[in-house]
C-alpha cells in the first residue's frame, strides 16, 4: 500500500466540507474528474470507502467519519506548523484566502486587496464572497470580513473603519402617486421590497432616532435576497426599498432614487476583517492584517 500524500487528506476533508465534489475540486484549483480520481484511488490503498456516491449527493461513510475525525486535527497542526515556518520569511508569499459579504468585498477589493497584490507580487488572493455567514475555520479561510455584529466571540477582530448606513428609497414616481412616509410606521402603508436574509428568515427593517429603535415587518409583494435585485426593483417603481446606503447613492445623486426617513438610518459599526487567534501568522498574513489597519485609518471612498 502506498501511504497518502498531504493532498489525498486535504481532498478528503474539503469534500467532507463542502458536501460535494465540484465544489471541492474549485477550492482546491483541480477538475471534479482529477479529484474522483485521487480519492478512489485512496480508497483503493486503505481498502474502505470513504464515501458515499449517488447522481444527486455525495455523505461519509462510518470509515469516512473515523478518517475525517482522526485526520482533521493533524492537518490542522500541520498547516499550524507550516504557517510558523513561512512566518520567517521576510518577503510574503503564498495565499490567503478570504470570506467576505458581497458588499464589504466590493468595498475592499481596490483599496485593499489589489494593492495589497501590487506591493506584494509574490502573493495571491483567493476571494469568496457569500451571504451566509460561515465557520471560516472549518470552511478553510484564512479571514473573514463581516458587520463588527457577526464577527464570533472568539475571533480577533480588526476593524475597517468604516460606519455604514441603511437607505429607505423609492423612485419619483412611486412617490409622486403615493407619497413620501414621514415616521418608519407609515411604511406600513406603502409597498416595500421584503428582504430576504441568508438563514431563510425575512428582514424586520430597523430605524433608530433619539435613542429610540423601532422595527417594522413591511408589507410588499416581492421577496428578495440580493441588494442589486432590490434596487431594480425599486427603480422601476415596485415600491419602497431598504438597502445598504453605498448601493443607492449614486441613483439618489442622479435624482433616480429618494431618499426618505433619513433622519431614522443613523451610521452603525462597519465591517470587520477577523481571523482565529494563531501563535504564528505568515509573512503575507501580518502584511495585509498590517494593510487593513492603514486603511482603517483613511477615510471610506
Amino acid at each position: 500500500m502506498e501511504q497518502a500524500g498531504l493532498r489525498d487528506l486535504e481532498s478528503v476533508i474539503a469534500i467532507a466540507r463542502r458536501g460535494t465534489f465540484r465544489a471541492a475540486a474549485i477550492d482546491l484549483g483541480t477538475s471534479s474528474t482529477a479529484l474522483s480520481h485521487t480519492i478512489a484511488k485512496l480508497e483503493a490503498d486503505l481498502g474502505v470507502r470513504l464515501f458515499n456516491r449517488t447522481t444527486r449527493s455525495v455523505s461519509l461513510t462510518d470509515a469516512g467519519k473515523l478518517f475525517v475525525e482522526q485526520v482533521a486535527p493533524s492537518l490542522q497542526n500541520i498547516y499550524v506548523a507550516l504557517e510558523a515556518v513561512r512566518s520567517q520569511r521576510k518577503t510574503p508569499s503564498g495565499t490567503i484566502r478570504i470570506n467576505a459579504a458581497p458588499f464589504a468585498a466590493r468595498a475592499i477589493i481596490s483599496p485593499l486587496v489589489l494593492e495589497f497584490l501590487r506591493r506584494y507580487p509574490d502573493m495571491n488572493v483567493d476571494l469568496v464572497t457569500d451571504g451566509r455567514m460561515v465557520d471560516i475555520v472549518r470552511d478553510g479561510f484564512d479571514l473573514g470580513i463581516r458587520v463588527a455584529s457577526l464577527v464570533p466571540s472568539d475571533m480577533i477582530a480588526v476593524s475597517l473603519g468604516w460606519p455604514q448606513r441603511h437607505a429607505v428609497v423609492g423612485s419619483p414616481d412611486y412617490f409622486e402617486q403615493h407619497g413620501k412616509p414621514v415616521v418608519p410606521l407609515d411604511l406600513l402603508n406603502h409597498r416595500c421590497i421584503r428582504v430576504r436574509l441568508p438563514d431563510g428568515s425575512v428582514y424586520q427593517w430597523r430605524f433608530e432616532k433619539d435613542g429610540e429603535p423601532v422595527q417594522i415587518d413591511v408589507r410588499g409583494s416581492i421577496t428578495l435576497d440580493e441588494a442589486s435585485l432590490v434596487r431594480t426593483a425599486v427603480l422601476e417603481g415596485t415600491g419602497v426599498g431598504y438597502t445598504m446606503e453605498q448601493e443607492v447613492l449614486l441613483y439618489i445623486e442622479a435624482g433616480r432614487l429618494i431618499r426618505v426617513l433619513e433622519d431614522w438610518t443613523p451610521p452603525y459599526p462597519g465591517p470587520c476583517l477577523y481571523y482565529p487567534g494563531r501563535r504564528h501568522l505568515s509573512a503575507g498574513m501580518k502584511a495585509f492584517l498590517e494593510m487593513a489597519r492603514e486603511l482603517s485609518k483613511r477615510p471610506a471612498v
